[in-house]
């Protein structure tokens, strides 16, 4: 079997740092992408037992010719790029009134144009060959159109619309090139911690937090099951199905509850956020978050591809439905 050799963006922390670690106990050869070099250095080391082959590159996202040039040096000195996951993000947290233009350029050209970017940088390797995996990262229905978020949701929310369109582009070309989203609940990274905060208040994830290795485990799923989309967890569903029968009810309740449900009780932590410059220190793929494991009760959390999560939301409609009919 050809080795595989896989490209991760955002690979310093959080969960581009918990996908190298998989990728790298399945046998990848893997480049490393971030901004930071002490914790790409970090990562390579950790990896060091894992008889791999690592690449380090110290690259900003939202720059597309860096990007060419590291996918080009990646391919001259590893191999053929075969997957490439776009885990590299940016949030910025307020009303949309308090962002000022900069802070939403500067998530909108690293969460969504950092994903084009990198999309872009595979997709000319891989169309060389005619076969490749790029996975892209998406939010899960729980954590869409959260109020405070909404430069991070528009961003993601333009990830799977760029990934809609692309996918009937590459079939036209005969090409076999998965395009995948994996739409993500909340994940105990140290991201609020160095996010920028215009809300006053200290941050906390919103819903069921899930480990990094979840995500990264649903990264690992989406490569070899050619998945188009890929949900973590059976959260979203619900909201799924309230945006259907009554999306107003759910603007209601996010109003009255979804500001309260993202503040933390400790004290606003001063700390420089990392939009425009990196932090120093030793960041890996937690943050301080008590979270749901990779192996909750001795198995995974669930994965819904996007059959069974329609079936779900269909069902559930239905139900309910049928239920608010008979109540009449």
């Amino acid at each position: 079997m050809t080795k595989q050799i896989a490209v991760v963006t955002g690979a310093g922390a959080g969960i581009g740092r918990a996908t190298v670690r998989m990728l790298a106990s399945l046998g990848f050869d893997i480049a490393l992408l971030g901004r930071n070099e002490e914790r790409l250095a970090d990562a390579v080391a950790e990896l060091a037992e894992k008889h791999v082959r690592l690449l380090a590159i110290p690259v900003d996202v939202s720059d597309a010719e860096l990007l060419r040039a590291a996918a080009a040096r990646v391919e001259s000195e590893l191999g053929p790029i075969t997957v490439w996951i776009n885990a590299a993000g940016q949030a910025a947290f307020g009303p949309a009134i308090s962002l000022d233009a900069e802070t939403i350029q500067r998530v909108t050209n690293v969460t969504y144009l950092g994903s084009v970017y990198g999309t872009q940088a595979a997709l000319e390797c891989m169309r060389r060959r005619g076969t490749g995996t790029i996975v892209n990262l998406g939010m899960s229905q729980v954590l869409r159109g959260l109020p405070m978020q909404s430069a991070n949701v528009a961003a993601h929310a333009a990830i799977t619309a760029f990934c809609d369109s692309l996918r009937p582009e590459i079939r036209r070309l005969g090409d076999r090139i998965d395009i995948t989203v994996v739409h993500l609940p909340s994940i105990n990274t140290p991201r609020l911690g160095w996010s920028r905060n215009r809300t006053g208040h200290s941050l906390k994830p919103v819903g069921r937090i899930y480990e990094p290795e979840v995500a990264a485990n649903a990264i690992s799923h989406a490569i070899f099951g050619h998945h188009r989309e890929l949900w973590v967890g059976a959260g979203g569903v619900l909201p799924s199905i309230a945006a259907v029968l009554a999306p107003g009810l759910r603007d209601r309740f996010l109003a009255r509850f979804g500001f309260s449900r993202q503040f933390d009780k400790v004290p606003l932590d001063a700390t420089s956020d990392t939009l425009t410059d990196s932090l120093p220190g030793a960041f890996a793929a937690h943050g301080p978050y008590e979270a749901v494991p990779y192996r909750d009760k001795g198995r995974p959390p669930l994965l819904l591809t996007a059959p069974l999560r329609l079936g779900l939301i269909t069902g559930g409609a239905i139900l309910a439905g049928l239920l608010l009919r008979h109540r009449r």
